[in-house]
């Protein structure tokens, strides 16, 4: 490896605010393609909890930018979150490309909020030669904050308390800091953390996305990156057990109805925990893409998808897929009996399930997207409880049965009372019946009078890609309650969804099946 050297720099902007990056690069040769990403959390840790540091990036040829956002680590000003970073990124790629180091060829790079960061520019800005924004998305609601209306509890608490430790920090606060930090440590972040955001940042994002997911409000920003970017060279990093899956997908869609080329994996991997081989798949399409020996365009959309059952990677089948679709039966039984309730395939569903939810004793989240400890998980032990309804598909007698696509659950519910929860999972279960595997769960949040009347509703799961094999079977299980993945629905308007309290109701729920229907539409179109 060539030696690297690193320094900071300042960018005055238009307004006067000063943003400092950390520049990395190898200390002979240049100039260099840059690769850029602003981030709220800190140059220093430069994403190192999912990318190789930046010495490994500059040792491979380019010049590393990590920059602090406005009000963020070093750099000057006020941090208002997304609104604010349009124009300051603009600002940014023109004096990137202005440091004598740079060669002029720009791509940018981060995940999550520095995945934003890369979609968001003042009109007529030049575009980066090439994106890569992972695990993120573009509408404050569907890809954010709330699952099915029901804000991310645990993920939407504990990162806003991260932000607000960091603006305590900045404003030399050690004892709102070690408050914070606290919750966080001994987990009472999830009944105090909505107190804490708004005494130590009501201004900031995570407070007002869970203010407006408890009022039911709809005026949600959806964020929309210029044509001539979505149509530049984009790499789109997801993970199954991602919670920001569904805005990779959304952008894999938008840049290629805007006439882009974008290359899509989605692997096995939580939030922070990716596969070892995604380095790799970054630095291969920044080769392709910055290095003009290396050069090499694709000519049609790629797809490379991680099968959650064999391990193995894959592109996308859609385009041969048959319909899957199931009906739900049962004769009351579902609840205690986990063999009683079935998945019928290409047929109605009939009978009639109630589901009890106590807040007392809510059924616990596992696994998946949004819980605690995201990922793969065994539920068998969880399906035992007599508050989730199971509903399993005969074992399969011949074959494979590929499921690709994004899960869909509709069914006719109505409560006593005045809001209920809806949380779904869909798992794989072997033939020895010894092991329940997760593959995806979804949620629906009802609040209001509505929850009383009898209509049709629809949940929509974590997209997925599996295979049964023979002997194993398919099933779908339904719950009142996904704690702390999501908050408790006390089931009364007016209260407030969050961590069980006196005023939470027991909740009864009444699933008629007639009209019940599971399928799963195909994951890329």
């Amino acid at each position: 490896m060539q030696p690297i050297t690193w320094r900071d720099e300042r960018l005055e902007l238009r307004d006067g605010v000063k943003l400092i990056s950390r520049i990395w690069n190898p200390v002979h040769g240049g100039p260099w393609p840059a690769l850029l990403m602003r981030q709220p959390y800190g140059r220093e840790i430069a994403s190192t909890i999912t990318y190789h540091h930046p010495v490994w990036w500059a040792s491979h040829g380019y010049l590393v930018v990590i920059q602090d956002v406005r009000g963020q680590g070093g750099s000057e000003g006020n941090f208002t979150g997304f609104k604010q970073e349009a124009s300051d990124t603009s600002q940014t790629h023109e004096w990137v490309r202005s440091l004598p180091e740079c060669n002029g060829l720009l791509g940018t790079y981060g995940f999550s909020y520095q995945g934003l960061t890369q979609l968001l520019a003042e009109p007529h800005t030049q575009p980066p030669d090439c994106l890569a924004p992972a695990m993120t998305g573009l509408n404050e609601f569907d890809h954010w904050s709330c699952d099915g209306g029901a804000f991310w509890w645990h993920l939407g608490l504990a990162w806003g308390l991260q932000l607000a430790a960091q603006k305590a920090k900045r404003n030399g606060n050690s004892k709102e800091w070690v408050e914070i930090r606290s919750s966080l440590e001994n987990g009472s972040y999830l009944r105090e953390g909505p107190l804490l955001l708004k005494k130590h940042d009501p201004q900031g994002m995570a407070f007002g996305w869970l203010s407006k997911s408890n009022k039911c409000q709809q005026e949600w920003i959806c964020h929309r990156p210029l044509t001539s970017w979505l149509r530049q060279p984009m790499l789109l990093i997801g993970g199954w057990w991602d919670p920001h899956l569904r805005g990779v997908l959304d952008l894999y869609k938008k840049s290629i109805e805007a006439g882009g080329l974008p290359e899509l994996h989605i692997g096995p991997a939580t939030h922070l925990q990716w596969w070892n081989e995604s380095q790799q798949v970054l630095l291969n399409f920044f080769n392709r893409n910055l290095q003009a020996e290396k050069h090499l365009n694709l000519s049609s959309p790629k797809q490379k998808l991680w099968n959650q059952t064999t391990n193995e990677w894959q592109t996308s089948t859609q385009s041969h897929q048959s319909i899957l679709n199931w009906g739900l039966v049962s004769n009351g039984g579902a609840c205690i009996d986990s063999q009683e309730g079935l998945l019928r395939p290409n047929k109605k569903g009939e009978g009639l399930v109630t589901l009890v939810h106590d807040p007392w004793r809510p059924v616990p989240a596992l696994g998946g997207h949004l819980s605690p400890q995201a990922g793969y998980v065994d539920r068998k032990n969880l399906e035992m409880r007599s508050d989730i309804a199971k509903f399993t598909t005969p074992k399969l007698e011949k074959g494979i049965l590929h499921i690709e696509g994004i899960p869909i659950l509709n069914l006719i519910v109505q409560a006593d009372k005045n809001g209920f929860d809806l949380c779904v999972a869909l798992s794989i279960v072997n033939e020895n019946q010894s092991k329940v595997i997760q593959i995806s769960t979804g949620f629906l949040r009802i609040l209001g009078q509505n929850a009383k009347k009898r209509l049709l509703r629809k949940v929509t799961l974590q997209a997925a890609l599996a295979d049964l094999k023979k002997g194993e079977r398919l099933r779908v299980s339904i719950a009142g309650s996904s704690w702390p993945a999501i908050g408790i629905n006390p089931g009364e308007e007016g209260y407030q969804c969050g961590a069980p309290v006196s005023y939470c109701q027991v909740i009864t729920m009444t699933m008629e099946l007639s009209q019940s229907n599971f399928h799963v539409l195909p994951l890329l179109s």
